[in-house]
């Protein structure tokens, strides 16, 4: 029986389950690699990755506006394959929020910020599947952080009243923001300071034994 009085784990992708995605370092390792302008593909991308991350544009409609927007002497899937060759799953942190979700009955809903392909990718990449129950991911609703819509939106799917909700994120920023609805949230640095935070908020990954 739950009796903490959490309902819903709201988690990020990028630097909490897995590597980030299209980040900055992931830019910059692209730029060296392939030998492009950086400040060039850096001006583009700020222009152009909102659009992205919302859906309003695809994938290779971004790459054609900030990369492809002069000849290169690489094709679109050399490009795409070295993106998406650097997602890495964190896999204690997902068997941790797996376990602490099964231990305490939690609904658990992805929110991140990230265009729909790099998304589908890393969601069957990390078997997000298996562990989450709702995806509040910026391609599929339209909306991104720090945008506080995106989180009622994510109560909303859970049925949860945002004080039901604990939201795990690597941002401090986009945590403050969930704050403001009542959200609690926990700024994660590690997998060991994230469990020791959720085990503060009744939340630990094996059931207490009882008479303990």
């Amino acid at each position: 029986m739950n009796d903490t009085g959490v309902r819903a784990l709201f988690v990020d992708i990028g630097g909490v389950l897995a590597t980030n995605g299209w980040d900055t370092d992931s830019r910059e390792a692209a730029v060296e690699h392939f030998g492009l302008d950086a400040a060039a593909i850096d001006s583009r991308h700020r222009q152009m990755f909102e659009l992205f991350e919302t859906d309003a544009i695809s994938w290779k409609q971004y790459l054609d506006r900030v990369v492809f927007n002069v000849p290169r002497q690489f094709t679109y899937d050399e490009f795409t394959q070295f993106v998406l060759a650097h997602s890495r799953a964190y896999p204690e942190m997902i068997e941790l929020v797996r376990r602490v979700k099964e231990n305490h009955a939690l609904k658990v809903a992805i929110v991140s910020n990230e265009g729909r392909e790099l998304t589908e990718y890393r969601l069957k990449l990390l078997n997000l599947t298996s562990v989450a129950d709702i995806f509040a991911c910026s391609a599929f609703v339209h909306l991104r952080k720090p945008d506080t819509a995106i989180f009622r939106l994510a109560c909303d799917l859970a049925f949860v009243q945002p004080e039901e909700a604990v939201y795990i994120e690597d941002r401090a920023l986009f945590v403050e923001v969930a704050g403001t609805l009542g959200i609690r949230g926990i700024v994660h640095r590690g997998v060991d300071s994230t469990r020791a935070a959720l085990a503060e908020l009744g939340l630990f990954e094996k059931p207490v034994a009882k008479g303990a």
